[in-house]
């Protein structure tokens, strides 16, 4: 038996690796204000919860529409719990400050996000996972608006702070390092969201590699099947919900740290629309897939296209249709035209390694 070639790992390594610097040496060439910024700091923290929600739609077979609600959970768990004391006051001043009066390190913070994500996760699964199909995501959907009332719940304010936004946490642009007169010295706001979504999509993907993720992978296929080799389904199908969700989590806190503000509002069920139709445009089933999306998608929605929303003029004739919200418009018509000529996604269930090995078959037909 002949054994795989290292060769396409290599490759995919040495692009993941010419990404990253490409980011760092542009982060330091390119003005701080350049859209650029914005669109690879969304595309990362929409990269990460899109794989997140592929590891439970396309590898696990369970249909999903709670990303929005564990989103929320992890961004209000970071925003919390990282809140300087001494802003606290500013930030709660409808509620004597909060009943929180302690800070936690970035890192720490980001864990405890996913993690309380997890725990919702774990709760709610117990009853939702005995569901099926289409009733699984209604029951998920309506776990992520009923979320969205307790967050912004009254009696709920001195922890969340009700219906006002969190603020004054640490965010991306912390991540600079900077002299003695406070001039940034080296830029490293959008090298490290980069940092983490690529830290945990490559545990996601370890996951996949392993026996959980064949199991998952088996349970998608065929569930009759899957008992019958000993898997238990009710184990496994828990377990994906839970991690999906504590990356989700993460992701979450990645969004807060983006926006600089988290508020409960912004966390509608159009958001988890958003992540699904990423996975789908990708490919169910691909964690590549995934990722290239969620750049392409972020970078469609507020930068390519954003000119549509602004009146044109050719000399003196003006162009017709332009105006605010046409962008959503053509926006979705590429959306149709994509999903009609790629219908498996752009990547269907392929990854980036396999786009570098030779196709066996057509060398054995030559």
């Amino acid at each position: 038996m002949k054994k795989k070639s290292k060769v396409p790992a290599l490759i995919t390594w040495i692009i993941i690796a010419a990404v990253y610097a490409g980011v760092f040496a542009a982060e330091q060439v390119l003005p701080a204000t350049s859209m650029l910024f914005t669109v690879l700091k969304k595309g990362a923290t929409y990269a990460l919860v899109a794989v997140s929600m592929n590891l439970l739609n396309g590898f696990t077979g369970i249909f999903s529409l709670g990303q929005a609600g564990f989103m929320l959970i992890g961004a209000y768990v970071y925003g919390i719990f990282t809140i300087p004391v001494a802003d606290r006051p500013v930030v709660y001043q409808y509620y004597d400050g909060g009943v929180i009066q302690f800070a936690l390190p970035v890192v720490l913070a980001l864990a405890l996000a996913g993690l309380a994500a997890a725990f919702f996760a774990f709760l709610i699964g117990l009853p939702v996972l005995r569901l099926k199909s289409d009733y699984l995501a209604i029951a998920t959907l309506g776990f992520a608006e009923i979320i969205r009332v307790i967050v912004q719940w009254n009696p709920m304010g001195p922890v969340t702070n009700g219906s006002n936004m969190l603020r004054l946490f640490p965010n991306f642009n912390d991540f600079n390092i900077r002299n003695a007169q406070g001039e940034v010295t080296v830029y490293l706001s959008t090298l490290i969201p980069f940092l983490i979504s690529g830290v945990c999509i490559g545990l996601i993907v370890l996951l996949l590699n392993s026996g959980y993720g064949r199991a998952l992978k088996s349970i998608r296929d065929d569930e009759i099947a899957a008992e019958a080799m000993g898997i238990n389904l009710a184990h496994h199908k828990r377990l994906a919900f839970c991690i999906s969700s504590f990356f989700a989590g993460i992701g979450g806190a990645m969004l807060a740290m983006y926006q600089t503000t988290v508020q409960a509002k912004f966390f509608t069920t159009a958001m988890t629309y958003e992540i699904l139709l990423i996975v789908v445009i990708g490919g169910v089933g691909s964690v590549t897939g995934s990722v290239f999306s969620s750049f392409l998608f972020v970078a469609a929605s507020e930068w390519w296209l954003r000119f549509l929303d602004e009146k044109q003029m050719i000399g003196s004739f003006e162009v017709p249709l332009l105006r605010n919200g046409f962008r959503l418009v053509v926006f979705s018509v590429i959306i149709m035209v994509v999903v009609l000529f790629f219908r498996r996604g752009i990547m269907g269930t392929k990854e980036l390694p396999d786009l570098f090995r030779k196709k066996r078959k057509e060398e054995a037909e030559k």
